[in-house]
C-alpha cells in the first residue's frame, strides 16, 4: 500500500469525488446484481491475468456482461497465452484477495508491473463502480476521474475492445 494510505485517502488527495454503497461481501458479479440498483454507472468486472511465462500481468476492466475470449485477447496483445493469475500473484502485485479485484489495487503496484486493459465500452461510459480494495463496498466515480487515478498510478493503460 502506498505509505499506508487507504484508497479513500488517495482519492481524496487527488480531488476525486466518489459515492459509496456498502453491501455484504461479494465474490462474483452474479452476487452483485442485487445491489446494482443503488450504484450508478456501467457495471464492470475486473480480471487479473498473466501471460504464459508469468512475467507480464494484466488487469482487464470490462462490462460485467461481456465475455472475454482469452485466446483472442492473447493474440491481440502479442502473447502466446493468457490465463487467470493465482491468488498469490494477485496479493503480490495488487495487494488484493480474490473477490476484491479492482483497479484501485494498482495503488499497491509500486513497480508498475501490471498493465491495464480498459474495454472501450467502459472507457466511453460516464461513470463506473469498483470495490475499494475490499469487497464489502463499491465506489462510483466518473470516467475522467478513473483516468486521473490510473495516470497517478503510473501503470500502462491500453483502451481496447475486449
Amino acid at each position: 500500500m502506498v505509505s499506508g494510505k487507504s484508497i479513500y485517502t488517495v482519492l481524496d488527495d487527488l480531488g476525486i469525488r466518489y459515492t459509496e454503497v456498502k453491501h455484504p461481501a461479494l465474490f462474483t458479479s452474479a452476487e452483485g446484481e442485487a445491489y446494482w440498483k443503488d450504484i450508478p454507472g456501467i457495471k464492470t468486472k475486473n480480471l487479473f491475468l498473466r501471460n504464459r511465462k508469468g512475467d507480464v500481468h494484466y488487469l482487464a476492466i470490462v462490462p460485467v456482461d461481456k465475455r472475454v475470449d482469452l485466446k483472442r485477447l492473447a493474440k491481440a496483445l502479442g502473447e502466446v497465452q493468457l490465463s487467470f493469475a493465482s491468488p498469490e500473484r494477485l496479493l503480490k502485485h495488487l495487494g488484493l484477495t480474490p473477490g476484491s479485484v479492482t483497479p484501485f489495487g494498482l495503488m499497491n503496484d509500486a513497480d508498475h508491473c501490471v498493465r491495464v486493459l480498459l474495454d472501450t465500452q467502459v472507457a466511453q461510459a460516464e461513470e463506473q463502480g469498483f470495490h475499494p480494495n475490499i469487497n464489502t463496498a463499491t465506489l462510483s466515480l466518473k470516467t475522467k476521474d478513473l483516468h486521473k487515478f490510473l495516470d497517478w498510478t503510473g501503470c500502462s493503460v491500453q483502451i481496447i475492445e475486449l
